[in-house]
């Protein structure tokens, strides 16, 4: 097995500061634009080329991201000028081992200097070939997680398209089988224009209730521990169609104290404020949620999730349209969600419909699993590798 070396962080890679470039100059060409978060958009020229690897340099500083084709470097970020014989994507799960935050130089926007990292020293395998098999086993890994992320998106579209299908272009199976409207099917007016006959509006609150989230105070540590999940719209970002989890829980003391606000397991929750405002999911665990999310719990004589979870995220730019302005952000209230009209087909089209996607929630839910399972193994791995406290003939 090759030695490992004591060097610094610019002798390992070179980074240079990324290149201006106004978003009105966007043209949507092949090349994606790299800002501090990631692609912010495509040009087409680009600056660098791939592989490559930029990190934040303002705003959301060291935030590491990868790419394999040629690419622009914003001036938001650092980009990986020159690799001295370095695998790339070696660097890359190695520079997720670095707190940059602490490389803040101090200016009202957060920033990185180049200059500050570069003399950090770095331990690392000599042997390129080492770095790329160290690089392999976690890209590997990462693989499976986006493997299984698409198959789950794709599973959600199948519903989506299916919904549409039937409850808004309103071409669900007749009586012959025969596709609804375009059959001849009887329509009637209301107020969300002309629906199937039979088929009746009505409003959010009247099918389930609208449970508004609570915080327990941060001041009280006996209120956090190990117990409920509590929701925040960060834990969206961390799962697809099911919230398996949450980034903080609430102790046994809290869950006592915060009882009205616990919502079951099968609920469905919608973040109300915020950039990701209108998002729905829904929660495989029993949970309590912060305010900045509305949960609605069904009620017991109309059961179909699956109906209302697919209209609302039929519904997102409705929902982002009805938010209230607040104090400093837009807001969907208690009230506004309440009101929001909804279709109400007959209960044998539902139970069809909701018969039909629970054969997909199992396999989602499933991938979903292994995706968190996967995460954590590679979570736990990264830092043993990148330090050499385990090698990969190990």
């Amino acid at each position: 097995m090759s030695e490992w070396k004591e060097t610094t962080l610019g002798e390992l890679v070179t980074f240079q500061r990324g290149h201006d470039l106004p978003k009105t100059e966007f043209n949507d060409g092949e090349y994606p634009i790299l800002g501090s978060n990631g692609i912010i958009g495509y040009h087409n020229e680009y600056t660098t080329e791939g592989a490559g690897i930029t990190i934040g340099r303002s705003g959301n500083i060291g935030n590491p991201f990868y790419t394999e084709s040629n690419f622009w470097a914003h001036n938001t970020t650092l980009y990986v000028k020159e690799f001295h014989n370095s695998f790339p994507k070696f660097v890359f799960y190695f520079l997720k081992t670095i707190d940059f935050q602490s490389f803040n130089s101090g200016s009202a926007v957060p920033s990185l200097n180049r200059n500050y990292i570069h003399p950090f020293p770095v331990f690392v395998p000599e042997d390129i070939e080492e770095q790329k098999q160290i690089a392999d086993v976690l890209s590997c890994l990462d693989a499976k997680i986006e493997n299984l992320r698409r198959q789950n998106e794709t599973l959600e579209q199948i519903a989506q398209t299916l919904f549409k299908h039937w409850f808004i272009d309103f071409e669900f199976p007749n009586a012959d089988g025969k596709p609804y409207k375009s059959s001849g099917g009887a329509m009637l007016a209301s107020e969300l224009g002309d629906i199937p006959e039979a088929w009746k509006v009505g409003k959010l609150g009247a099918i389930g209730k609208i449970i508004t989230g609570k915080t327990p105070s941060t001041q009280s540590p006996n209120l956090w521990g190990d117990g409920l999940p509590f929701i925040t719209p960060t834990d969206f970002k961390n799962y697809g169609k099911y919230i398996l989890s949450a980034e903080r829980k609430i102790s046994q003391l809290a869950i006592s104290q915060f009882k009205q606000y616990i919502v079951p397991q099968n609920s469905i929750v919608v973040t109300c404020i915020g950039s990701d405002m209108g998002k729905a999911a829904k929660t495989s665990i029993s949970c309590i949620t912060n305010q900045q999310i509305n949960p609605i719990v069904l009620l017991q004589d109309f059961y179909f999730h699956e109906y209302i979870f697919n209209y609302l995220k039929s519904q997102y730019k409705l929902l982002r349209n009805i938010a209230l302005g607040g104090s400093t952000m837009p807001i969907i209230n208690k009230s506004a969600f309440s009101n929001i009209e909804i279709l109400m087909p007959s209960l044998e089209l539902l139970n069809y419909f909701e018969n039909i996607i629970s054969a997909l929630n199992q396999k989602i839910i499933n991938n979903e699993n292994q995706i968190q399972t996967l995460t954590k193994t590679r979570d736990s791995l990264l830092p043993k590798l990148m330090s050499g406290q385990l090698r990969v003939k190990e």
